[in-house]
């Protein structure tokens, strides 16, 4: 099927390749990568030469040479496509090379790299000797990057929480300090811990700089508001120390930390930030897990308007930087479900409620998938839609949530404005309960509801309303909860004497007490609901941020985390994501890539030692390749041809290309059979404590804690007992 279809396609692309203005582009973006090829990619060759971990890849424009960075200090440049080292250079580093880029128009012969040791250096290849060496930063250099067209300038991103820029045509970037290389320093905003972690340039738009750091929101700098200036440092007070002559235990590479002091002031429009809608609402929920969130990777497409995002401790996100998606908290305010007007449901509506087998009426939040009544204008799924539907729906009834996902997604791409499609897959991601699904399932309801906001008779709409109600209770949006219920009740008064209903409004009422202030004034009313828009607004302002006495009075780590008054003001204006995909696991090394396959695909190293690829459009797993012995950490697909090459703990580069189709068996042997418990896997890795992933790295098998779950199904490929790597 995909072969007509993609013969079809390439005519029509050939013929209208001469009106686009970038037709050979988009014509190599749509075939490089194609289900046939990825279907049938496997491991071609295995690259020999370094001695440590290669935590960085870079190919050259052209793609013809393939350099590689490692902790061995070295950088070798490879021709993958005759398997062989063109060249080994020893850097001169003392510290782990992270990052390794070709300079714009050099002719390949300029290279310049960044390390664990702080500093960044130029090498000519030809001359096979390091030019310039740069010591600004006063910590870890984490990645570097250039802007097609531009040559001679590049940008840095260090663990000491600024971004530098370097042209290397001015003669007081080589001086040790006083030079204007500070292009943005995070430590005024966020606090002296701040980390920068990864950086991009958008090569359609040079100007956009996207930057992560340590916490779960990604910066988009324009650069034309932004000018470089030198940082004034301040060291830090002598007299206390921890015994190793280490002033207030501040780690060795940090003795000083920029204040800020003298740096001018930024224009409050030179930013947009981008955040999933649930993660900036529970930070402290996140600090007393085993686990951190930085930004490990970030990327453009190659027209530049999408930014995908590598998030260590979560899941990986893409972005559309054109487009200003409202998080959910705020979608709340605009849905007549959540505010009203109330409208109130009669007596005939009764004839429209969901029934149980036994005739009993219920809402079923958490029952089986249901068919639903249509509008006249809902529109029908087709065949193949219809198809995945009913077996998504046998998939949830016997507990295997991941895969009734996965056939819920692969039938909104038939019919993607189906409320009954949307409103089942909420259901599922409530009952997987992945990183992220709650908020998954609130989005799907939202969604679901806007289709029809002044519903009534139809019972689909009915069962998203009420999810909402559960997903937001669940996320601990108490308030926003209480008030989703009302207006629930006030729609649809039959409801009142449900026994699910009253369990859910009694488990809100109940958590809204436990946590709201002891002052009378922000104890909520229960005898009068107010649906005015202006109590609204109060409630999604006051609700989460005093979701917990425990996070409020949670204190800063170390007092150094606290943020400023336009870093908050940014933070109330992130945007949220379009896509997010699951599977892999990003908690280990805060080097993990994730990058485009062409136009149709997503991939990303983890910590089981796989990379996973997934569908671009229904963001579901396509296939997952043991590409390590340890850790899959760089991936970094050739600039034209359907090559991939991966890199991790393992002291070796390999290249994967499409086999022949006699190939079966090398095809296959690096593929992971189920991807869905592979996923699951993560998920329980992701979330365990340091000692649990020691054993379970260690070859031990981990039984999941089905205490909470006792109505699952063990054919759940998300609740079998995980079988962990061998050590």
């Amino acid at each position: 099927m995909h072969s007509s279809k993609q013969r079809l396609s390439v005519t029509d692309d050939l013929v209208k390749r001469p009106i686009w203005k970038s037709g050979h582009d988009r014509m190599r973006q749509n075939y490089q990568f194609t289900h046939e090829t990825v279907k049938r990619l496997g491991l071609d060759v295995e690259l020999e030469g370094h001695t440590g971990c290669v935590n960085c890849l870079e190919w050259n424009e052209s793609g013809t040479i393939l350099a590689s960075g490692s902790d061995d200090c070295h950088i070798n440049l490879w021709n993958p496509f005759r398997r062989r080292l063109l060249q080994s250079f020893s850097t001169g580093h003392s510290g782990n090379i992270f990052s390794v880029k070709f300079l714009p128009q050099s002719g390949d012969n300029l290279v310049i790299s960044g390390a664990g040791d702080n500093v960044i250096r130029v090498h000519d290849l030809v001359q096979k000797v390091t030019v310039h060496v740069l010591r600004h930063h006063i910590s870890r250099v984490k990645r570097l990057a250039v802007a097609p067209n531009t040559p001679a300038i590049f940008w840095s991103a260090a663990e000491d929480g600024t971004i530098m820029q370097f042209d290397l045509r001015d003669p007081s970037v080589f001086r040790s300090s006083g030079s204007r290389t500070i292009l943005v320093n995070l430590n005024p905003h966020i606090g002296s811990q701040a980390e920068a972690k990864c950086l991009a340039i958008n090569p359609a738009r040079p100007e956009l700089l996207a930057v992560g750091a340590n916490d779960p929101y990604v910066r988009l700098y324009d650069r034309r508001f932004l000018k470089p200036f030198a940082l004034r440092t301040s060291t830090v007070g002598s007299g206390q120390s921890d015994g190793s002559g280490n002033p207030f235990g501040i780690p060795f590479e940090r003795l000083s930390f920029f204040t800020g002091e003298g740096e001018p002031p930024m224009p409050t429009d030179c930013v947009q930030y981008f955040a999933p809608g649930h993660l900036p609402l529970v930070p402290c929920e996140y600090r007393r897990r085993p686990r951190s969130l930085a930004a490990t990777y970030v990327n453009f497409s190659e027209d530049g308007r999408e930014l995908l995002v590598n998030l260590g401790g979560e899941q990986v996100y893409l972005f559309d930087i054109q487009q200003s998606r409202k998080p959910a908290s705020q979608l709340l305010l605009d849905c007549p479900a959540f505010t009203g007007p109330p409208v109130v449901a009669g007596d005939h509506l009764k004839e429209h409620c969901t029934k149980e087998p036994n005739g009993a009426k219920s809402i079923r939040p958490n029952g089986a998938a249901i068919e639903g009544h249509f509008h006249r204008h809902y529109p029908r799924l087709n065949s193949a839609g219809e198809r995945f539907k009913n077996e998504a729906n046998s998939q949830f009834q016997n507990g295997n949530y991941s895969a009734s996902i996965r056939l819920y997604a692969s039938a909104l791409e038939q019919t993607p404005d189906s409320p009954v499609l949307l409103t089942n897959r909420a259901a599922a991601y409530l009952k997987r309960q992945w990183d992220g699904d709650v908020y998954a399932a609130l989005q799907d309801c939202l969604l679901a509801l806007r289709i029809e906001p002044d519903y009534l008779k139809v019972d689909i709409l009915q069962e998203a309303h009420f999810r909402m109600a559960r997903c937001l209770f669940e996320l601990s949006w108490y308030q926003q909860a209480h008030q989703c219920l009302q207006q629930f009740r006030q729609r649809h008064p039959e409801y009142a004497s449900n026994r699910t209903f009253q369990t859910l409004d009694k488990e809100i009422r109940t958590a809204i007490y436990a946590t709201s202030d002891e002052k009378s004034s922000d104890t909520v009313s229960f005898e009068k609901d107010s649906s005015s828009q202006e109590d609204m607004q109060d409630a999604m302002t006051d609700g989460p941020r005093r979701s917990s006495r425990k996070r409020r009075r949670s204190p800063s780590r170390r007092g150094s985390t606290e943020i400023s008054e336009l870093e908050k003001e940014w933070r109330s204006k992130a945007l949220d994501y379009e896509q997010r995909f699951c599977g892999h696991c990003n908690t280990t090394t805060d080097i993990k890539e994730a990058n485009f396959l062409g136009s149709h695909f997503i991939c990303a190293g983890s910590d089981d030692g796989s990379f996973f690829i997934w569908d671009r459009r229904t963001t579901n797993i396509v296939r997952v390749l043991k590409g390590d012995d340890s850790i899959v950490n760089c991936l970094q697909p050739h600039p034209s041809a359907p090559i991939l090459a991966t890199s991790g703990i393992d002291p070796v580069v390999r290249i994967w290309t499409p086999l022949a189709d006699d190939e079966e068996t090398r095809i296959s042997e690096r593929e992971v059979e189920d991807p869905l418990v592979a996923a699951a896997a993560n998920q329980r890795r992701m979330n365990a404590d340091p000692l649990e992933v020691m054993l379970m790295n260690m070859g031990y098998r981990i039984a999941m804690d089905e205490a909470d779950d006792s109505d699952t199904d063990e054919s759940d490929p998300s609740r079998r007992v995980i079988q962990c790597r061998p050590s």
